[in-house]
């Protein structure tokens, strides 16, 4: 590769350390290899240390053929990387900054799956710690779903921290907002959905209530607080995840790779 000539975003020289100056909102391998080849982004900056680098080229290379726009990478030091980020950062040697994904709505996706026999969206209530959305994503993006939904204002960022987690899923699993929650749960239904509020005081377990389904929302609340009774009201089924074991709950993104299991294995 380094004598491809027609290659032109290679750095021949690596240029002299500097810390990054400008926000950075992806970093980790998966998130930003993902979100390289991903021709809905685009790069403003990229940076990499000289070690990241050397398990970089091929996707430098894939995105040039592909005919991908990408800045030449800047040459950072691990420790500029920590200053930028913080030390507590995983950023695995690499980091860019780039612009946000497009917004879309509920309608959006649901118009995306109108060809589609079977579907299966997510949809979180007040589920805020990027962690666990992160991880809600990439467990998403395993099971195939077509997409996650997420009041506006209880959303967080789809970056950062978020994307790390979610091992390259946030360019592939759409996420839509919407200001309110019950209102786009009622579209759903509209559209031929059943929406499944996912609650420990359901009648019947999420197996049992997703069999046979084509079109499906599951619907998830936070721990502890749960799902708003708006939010449970506005479904069809209330359906609970079968506990068999000493702890009476598990963390929400476990939760929901539980759950998009039992859905889409149905």
């Amino acid at each position: 590769m380094k004598n491809d000539k027609n290659f032109k975003n290679y750095p021949k020289k690596l240029k002299q350390p500097k810390t990054a100056k400008h926000k950075i909102n992806l970093f980790g391998q998966h998130a930003v290899r993902t979100a390289y080849l991903n021709p809905k982004r685009t790069f403003k900056k990229f940076y990499i240390t000289e070690k990241a680098l050397e398990g970089f080229h091929d996707v430098m290379k894939e995105a040039y053929e592909a005919g991908l726009e990408r800045p030449n990478p800047e040459m950072v030091t691990r420790p500029d990387l920590d200053r930028s980020l913080g030390a507590d950062t995983v950023h695995q040697g690499i980091a860019a900054l780039t612009n946000d994904l497009p917004e879309i709505s509920a309608m959006d996706l649901i118009i995306r799956e109108r060809k589609n026999d079977k579907s299966v969206f997510v949809m979180l209530d007040h589920v805020t710690d990027p962690h666990n959305v992160g991880a809600i994503m990439r467990s998403g993006a395993a099971f195939g779903l077509a997409g996650l939904i997420m009041q506006t204002r209880f959303a967080p960022d789809i970056d950062g921290a978020l994307a790390k987690v979610a091992c390259g899923a946030v360019e592939y699993l759409p996420v839509a907002t919407e200001i309110n929650l019950s209102r786009a749960i009622e579209t759903f239904r509209e559209h031929g959905y059943t929406c499944i509020a996912l609650d420990e005081r359901g009648e019947e377990t999420i197996g049992e209530a997703a069999k046979g389904l084509k079109k499906c929302l599951l619907v998830m609340g936070a721990e502890g607080p749960g799902l708003r009774p708006s939010v449970k009201e506005s479904c069809n089924k209330v359906a609970r995840l079968e506990m068999l074991g000493e702890l009476p709950s598990i963390n929400v993104s476990n939760a929901a790779a539980v759950s998009f299991y039992a859905v889409t294995s149905s």
